[in-house]
């Protein structure tokens, strides 16, 4: 059986989290989500996520600050980020680099083809059918 990767949206606007979950699961993800950043620590504490959304303006713990940690950790090293975010200046200014920032609005399809372009490859298969 294979399992799918992981995604984490974290995203406060309930429309939004839902049309990014939508569009991660319609690209082959198990999503979690969160409507604040500090859900979206808590879950990523539980989960080992492929890719994460991240909205930058939150209640509680900001996406910048979010961002910072996943960045400082070693365990997310290989995490692909995807900032989606109104605010364009803030987003030019993080020093914690996402894979990607997108500017709202996003449509589902153009998450849903970033998504599964960053999907992880699926290790060769090393067993031979046998006969």
């Amino acid at each position: 059986m294979e399992s799918k990767p992981i995604a984490l949206v974290i995203e406060d606007n309930e429309d939004l989290n839902s049309i990014f979950s939508s569009a991660l699961e319609a690209a082959g993800y198990k999503v979690y989500s969160a409507f604040d950043g500090a859900k979206g620590e808590q879950l990523m504490s539980e989960i080992m996520p492929s890719i994460i959304t991240l909205d930058l303006h939150m209640p509680g713990i900001s996406g910048d600050i979010v961002l910072k940690h996943i960045r400082a950790d070693s365990r997310f090293k290989d995490v692909r980020v995807i900032v989606t975010t109104a605010d364009a200046r803030l987003a030019d200014s993080l020093q914690f680099r996402p894979e990607l920032v997108l500017l709202k609005p996003i449509s589902f399809s153009q998450l849903s083809q970033l998504a599964t372009r960053f999907a992880p490859k699926p290790a060769p298969s090393s067993s031979k059918s046998e006969e």
